[in-house]
């Protein structure tokens, strides 16, 4: 039936309560709507208050028809009840209701000193406050309980610090969790904080929480409204829109609020760095001061850069060129604005209303950052990047091709930090400005002359010309070895340690690349790294072993056999050059590597361009090897009074190898080129190992491959005499030096001096004769099979003697008469020897008599032998 049928003031005083509780409902539903973001607790809540309500409107509604018309118990408690008025509570007072529970919930929990409970219960508080502050003002209950919470946590801190019992983790983790959001909180809301502070009953008792006021928005046209959504819309007609579904308003006011958000939000879980990346490009966009800019490219290069974290992966590449070229921008922002500067040590500025100005009395505006740290990172990230990348790949290429960007990058960084160090008010470190150089010195140390003159030309066209710069001014730097010296000289003098070892290898490395020898090798010398780089860091071993190289090969250009090979002895003896050098990874057999162990030997590699080619390395080792070794065996063969001396014991062991060989084919590699050049030049086929070694391709790599190529020639001409001379002397009474010069098509002068040479260190038993130009062979310092291995038997008996005796030395540690047992004056006796003459009476040795000598150790039987 109709409720129109209804009659009396019965049916409408029900029918009005109906329409209340019908509008009540319709409000807290549409009250819901707007709080469907509420947490899951809240949500529970109000879905029980719901069933209970509709449960009652269930219960009305069943008594409709002749039923309601019937007199019963309900009916007569409405009567009784007509004279009470129903209550009934608007959204905003349950809000309130709910806001006052949760306060009254974190007091009792602060009271029993449970601050894991009281952070849960304000981060519910918190939720509760944002939404009424979006609907109307801030509520002051809240405000007040900030005010309490804070004073409280402050008492319980000083607490903590007098008393000697300490609480839990998780109170305390919850206490710091509450100081962060309360530190937070009054910076959001200090207005208010300070009027509660100056006078809590006034702020508290004014207007009690003012009504909202509905101001009626005029509404717009269709053409207005859609105008102001294609301006929001960005170029592929998306707008940003946030939780609430509210679209994100991008303006000069709201800069510093969007960059506070995202900070905040940098290494949490879930996090999108890609959309703040976006973001910030937008708030770059409507920047309009100075300091907006110069805090909003600080920011986005920062938040490039964490999308490179990880060892494993690198930045992607339009990732860096963006931060390279917002760095470039940052430097032109800063040259035109000389009153603002970014320092390490500057103060945070945490006010996002009001950004700070210049004082009075004040030169610069001072702004937190590190222009070094991002040169740093960005030329980190282009060398993982290329680590990364297939070498023998045009990729690659194009990738290398942004080394001149970061080059000028690097260049801008040290110009700003010699601005700075201008003004010694400002306090700049010298370690800054000592790491920067020292970036610009590793990207030019291994580069030829012309390529590092093309970097500097190029690095200096975008700087103005007003920008000067004092350790390497524009017009000062002639060629590369100039700018060397001048970076190197700079370090030497302002910086210490693993910096200026660095530098000093630079120097070396660069000097022996273009062929100075002897500056390079004077220097290496004096600077004793030899004895101390084993405790610096590993990449500055690794520059220490790439100088090494690269100064033996400058030895070898310079025709000084000798020294490249002992020079290169150290890396390429040891068969690990690929590691040594940072090139490669080396798997050793049986060996352990943990998987962090290989992780970082990745990250210490080298990129392709920067490799030291290894087989040209291999091959010259070789070589210098082959003319010092040959005529040493010729030599100790026949002279077998002289010791057996090895050179280099990686070339001896392929050596033998190669002769063990029953059949040995045409050359393939440089290997096999320089065993069978080894084997011709010990046979005397002189021009046989020319022909081998000139036949190697891998000398094509060098500069100046033809004086290359002479020099050899000549260096094996010569050995080739030595080796016959050694070898053919036992046969010979007189030789003349023509004779020789014919066979080896070497200048007499040549020849005397070779033949003097080796008269005068004992090398060869003859004399030359100026008169006739004959070599005279003195006979009969041959030492026969008999006497030789007489004299090796001693040797190594010599040798066993020695080991022993120092073995000994090492297990008694120098003490006298260890293992004596035959007896002696307050020692013990032999087995069963010694006496005892009651309890703590005297101990007698044996009776044996002491032998003579002591107690020496004597060599035992092979001792005895040698003696008799």
């Amino acid at each position: 039936m109709s409720r129109f049928f209804r009659s009396g003031d019965d049916s409408s005083s029900e029918s009005s309560s109906d329409e209340e509780e019908l509008y009540s409902e319709e409000e807290e539903d549409e009250q819901e709507v707007e709080e469907s973001e509420e947490e899951e607790s809240e949500e529970d809540e109000e879905e029980e208050e719901e069933s209970g309500e509709e449960s009652s409107d269930e219960e009305g509604v069943k008594k409709t028809g002749a039923s309601r018309f019937l007199r019963g118990e309900a009916s007569e408690s409405e009567d009784s009840d007509e004279d009470q008025p129903k209550t009934v509570k608007s959204a905003k007072d349950k809000r309130f209701a709910e806001l006052e529970a949760t306060i009254d919930a974190i007091q009792k929990k602060q009271k029993i000193n449970d601050w894991g409970a009281v952070s849960n219960e304000f981060d519910k508080l918190n939720r509760q406050a944002v939404k009424m502050t979006e609907r109307g003002q801030v509520p002051k209950l809240y405000i007040q309980e900030i005010v309490e919470l804070e004073k409280a946590m402050n008492e319980t801190i000083a607490k903590q610090k007098v008393t000697p019992k300490k609480m839990n983790a998780i109170s305390a983790r919850g206490l710091n969790a509450v100081k962060q959001k309360i530190k937070k909180l009054k910076q959001d809301y200090q207005t208010e904080v300070d009027r509660y502070r100056a006078d809590p009953l006034d702020f508290l008792a004014s207007d009690e929480e003012e009504e909202e006021i509905v101001v009626p928005k005029p509404k717009k046209t269709k053409a207005e409204a859609y105008t102001a959504q294609v301006e929001q819309q960005d170029d592929e007609g998306f707008e940003t829109v946030v939780k609430g579904g509210r679209t994100l308003q991008f303006t000069p006011e709201s800069i510093f609020k969007h960059l506070r958000t995202i900070l905040e939000s940098r290494g949490k879980k879930n996090t999108d760095r890609l959309e703040q990346i976006r973001i910030m490009e937008k708030l770059h966009a409507v920047a309009n001061t100075p300091y907006q800019t110069i805090r909003v490219l600080l920011t986005l290069v920062s938040a490039r850069f964490d999308l490179g974290t990880g060892a494993s992966t690198s930045m992607p590449l339009e990732q860096w060129k963006a931060a390279e070229k917002e760095l470039s921008t940052l430097f032109e922002v800063l040259e035109k604005n000389p009153d603002h500067i970014v320092l390490e040590n500057a103060e945070e500025w945490d006010d996002d209303e009001k950004p700070p100005t210049l004082q009075p009395g004040d030169k610069y505006l001072k702004i937190p950052g590190s222009i070094v740290s991002y040169v740093e990172r960005l030329d980190d990230e282009l060398t993982r990047s290329l680590q990364h990348i297939d070498p023998h790949t045009s990729e690659y290429i194009e990738r290398l091709t942004d080394e001149g960007a970061l080059y000028n990058v690097i260049f801008r960084g040290l110009l700003y930090y010699e601005t700075l160090g201008k003004d010694s008010a400002l306090q700049i470190p010298q370690d800054s400005l000592n790491r920067i150089v020292m970036r610009r010195l590793e990207h030019v140390y291994f580069k030829p002359a012309q390529v590092v003159k093309i970097l500097e030309e190029n690095a200096w066209k975008p700087v103005p010309t007003t920008v000067q710069s004092v350790i390497t001014p524009r017009d000062s730097i002639a060629d590369a070895t100039q700018l060397l010296n001048v970076l190197c000289n700079y370090l030497f003098i302002n910086s210490e340690g693993i910096i200026r070892a660095r530098a000093m290898l630079c120097q070396i490395y660069f000097l022996a690349l273009h062929d100075e020898y002897y500056k390079a090798r004077d220097m290496m010398l004096m600077s004793h790294l030899q004895e101390t780089i084993n405790s610096f860091d590993v990449q500055t071993q690794i520059l220490y072993n790439r100088t090494l190289v690269q100064v033996g090969l400058c030895a070898f250009r310079k025709g000084l056999v000798y020294d490249a090979q002992n020079t290169l002895q150290e890396i390429c003896g040891s068969g690990r050059q690929k590691e040594l050098l940072a090139q490669g990874v080396m798997i050793q057999r049986y060996a352990q590597v943990s998987p962090e162990q290989e992780r970082l030997e990745k990250q210490r590699q080298l990129p392709f361009h920067m490799h030291i080619n290894l087989e040209l390395l291999e091959c010259v080792y070789l070589t210098c090897s082959m003319l010092l070794e040959i005529p040493l065996l010729a030599q100790t063969g026949s002279s077998p009074d002289i010791k057996k001396r090895v050179i280099s014991k990686t070339y001896r062991r392929m050596l033998e190898y190669h002769e063990r060989q029953i059949f040995t084919g045409p050359p393939e590699n440089t290997r096999d080129h320089v065993m069978q050049a080894s084997r011709a030049l010990a046979a005397g086929e002189w021009k046989k190992a020319i022909n081998f070694i000139h036949s190697i391709k891998i000398w094509d790599l060098m500069p100046n491959t033809d004086e290359i190529k002479s020099m050899l020639s000549k260096q094996i001409q010569e050995e080739g005499l030595r080796t016959y001379l050694f070898t053919y002397a036992p046969f010979y009474d007189t030789l003349a030096v023509s004779t020789l010069s014919s066979m080896f098509e070497l200048d007499d002068r040549k020849v005397a001096s070779l033949v003097s040479k080796m008269i005068s260190h004992e090398e060869l038993a003859a004399a030359l004769d100026q008169v006739t130009s004959t070599i005279i062979f003195r006979k009969g310092v041959e030492l026969s099979r008999l006497q030789s291995l007489a004299l090796t038997l001693s040797d190594k008996a010599a040798a066993l003697i020695e080991t022993n005796e120092r073995t000994l030395e090492q297990r008694t540690q120098g003490t006298a008469n260890a293992f004596d047992r035959r007896g002696g004056q307050n020692q013990r006796g032999g087995r069963g020897g010694g006496q005892k003459t009651g309890r703590g009476g005297a101990r007698t040795g044996g009776t044996g008599p002491r032998q003579a000598g002591g107690t020496q150790f004597t060599g035992g039987v092979l001792g005895g032998a040698v003696r008799g």
